[in-house]
């Protein structure tokens, strides 16, 4: 499976939704991952403590849909700053792929209490 790369924004204090959508290289339909696992994470380095889990959602994985959303309360303990992220699945044959990474800019918001 191809690693997409996409660079995303997070702005503190909000629930965050990224889509991502996947597709059979050689047929160029979409690819069926709706009984696959996974997990995603947000780190400031490579060898440094996660900041953030991403919750991965594959209820629409027939279509090769796959969200990962992060809550209001979540985002909020994310210090601003620039973040490195990826996603790994688990195939139901126990095949380990990471298929997106990036680089997450987390904005302050600047509105409170709402």
């Amino acid at each position: 499976m191809a690693i997409y790369i996409s660079n995303l924004t997070v702005h503190t204090g909000t629930d965050f939704t990224q889509t991502f959508v996947f597709e059979d290289e050689a047929s160029n339909s979409a690819l069926d991952i709706s009984n696959y696992t996974g997990s995603g994470q947000l780190k400031r380095y490579d060898t440094s403590s996660k900041a953030a889990d991403l919750t991965l959602d594959f209820s629409q994985g027939a279509t090769g849909r796959l969200t990962a959303t992060m809550t209001a309360d979540t985002t909020e303990n994310i210090k601003a700053g620039r973040y490195f992220y990826d996603i790994r699945l688990v195939s139901d044959t126990g095949t380990v792929d990471k298929v997106v990474e990036g680089i997450v800019i987390v904005k302050q918001s600047v509105t409170r209490g709402v």
